[in-house]
């Protein structure tokens, strides 16, 4: 299979316009040996400015890219960083794909191209990666409370780096939103608007029963905030799609008829809960408030505008991306990598769905 060159390639400058171009193809371009450009390229031995800037400019043009077997052979890495993103029914798409091209884009700042792995394969998936060689360093997405995939990377010694936050992080550097300031920012703001009886539509049964820590931490956190604020609260696990979300709302007013305040941490049962209190007489924000947990273009797109509580998702994958980094580059110069743990705060956003406790509760 033929690739084209850079753009500007000519046949007057001696440039090749179809093929694979070749470190030899390199050489002949800036006028030295093949060994020189292997050396100006993996730094193994040095070379003089005036060679190493004729030989980047004979790369640029000639659009060169090392084979990633090659580079494996020669420099001991793949230049590769596997994204393990198991790909669930229950969790939300748009959220896991900005995440991952932001690692994505990152990762090349860095030299390094994106392996995405997204079928669910728990430890044995991490372990056939991990022992393959195939990567230099791994990232995993969707991380559990008690998530046996960090045993495998840590007793394989592989450079890793999660996005989430498990309950023993040791051996890998973690990076998160802060999910607990997220519930509590939530109690809160219903809490300073009056409310005195709210709801916390949650994810599914099955995002529980697997400790995704960024669901339970959420709720953790609103719970021991609306406990704080001498809030009653229930917690009602759903499925998102309209009919669970229509049999969640039936139960909470059914326990608790005078609700007014809702918490949806399930992107969802948005959508469907607005349709239902509009249906059942409740006006948003005079007679229920809601709060979402959810993307700001998520949030903008209903009617009314929703209060949200956002976390960042570009700067998940790129603080990811450095941390795996760091610890490939440790390995490589023969020391032990630092663990680092980093959490990122979550914003309020105030909008259109929220307003103060009405005086009284909307008739059922």
């Amino acid at each position: 299979m033929s690739r084209a060159t850079a753009p500007g390639a000519g046949a007057g400058t001696g440039t090749r316009r179809a093929g694979l171009v070749t470190l030899s193809d390199v050489a002949r371009h800036a006028g030295v040996s093949p060994s020189t450009v292997s050396y100006a390229l993996s730094g193994k031995r040095p070379v003089s400015d005036e060679t190493r800037n004729r030989i980047e400019r004979a790369v640029a043009t000639l659009g060169y890219h090392p084979h990633a077997g090659a580079r494996a052979l020669a420099g001991r890495r793949s230049h590769i960083i596997a994204l393990m993103v198991p790909l669930d029914t229950d969790v939300y798409v748009p959220t896991m794909t900005e995440i991952a091209i932001a690692v994505t884009v990152r990762a090349r700042e860095h030299g390094y191209d994106v392996l995405l792995l997204t079928h669910d394969e728990g430890p044995e998936g991490v372990r056939r990666v991990a022992a393959s060689g195939l990567a230099d360093g791994v990232i995993l997405m969707d991380v559990r409370l008690d998530d046996d995939r960090v045993a495998v990377l840590r007793a394989q010694g592989t450079p890793a780096a999660l996005i989430g936050l498990p309950d023993d992080p040791a051996g890998v550097s973690c990076v998160d939103v802060d999910f607990a300031l997220a519930g509590a920012l939530c109690a809160d703001h219903l809490a300073d608007l009056g409310h005195r009886d709210v709801a916390f539509v949650g994810y599914g049964s099955g995002v529980y029963r697997r400790h995704a820590g960024y669901a339970e931490r959420t709720l953790s956190g609103f719970r021991a905030r609306a406990e704080q604020r001498g809030l009653r609260f229930l917690h009602r696990p759903c499925e998102g799609t309209y009919e669970s979300t229509a049999g969640t709302l039936s139960r909470v007013l059914a326990d608790r008829p005078d609700t007014t305040g809702f918490v949806v941490q399930n992107e969802g049962a948005i959508g469907p809960l607005l349709s239902l209190l509009r249906a059942g007489g409740r006006i948003v924000p005079e007679d229920a408030s809601v709060v979402a947990i959810c993307t700001e273009p998520l949030a903008e797109q209903h009617s009314p505008r929703l209060t949200s509580v956002t976390g960042p998702k570009r700067e998940l994958g790129q603080a990811a991306v450095d941390q795996v980094m760091a610890r490939i580059t440790a390995v490589a110069e023969g020391e032990e990598p630092e663990d680092e743990l980093r959490v990122m705060p979550p914003e309020l956003v105030i909008r259109e769905s929220t307003a103060p406790a009405p005086r009284r509760s909307p008739r059922t």
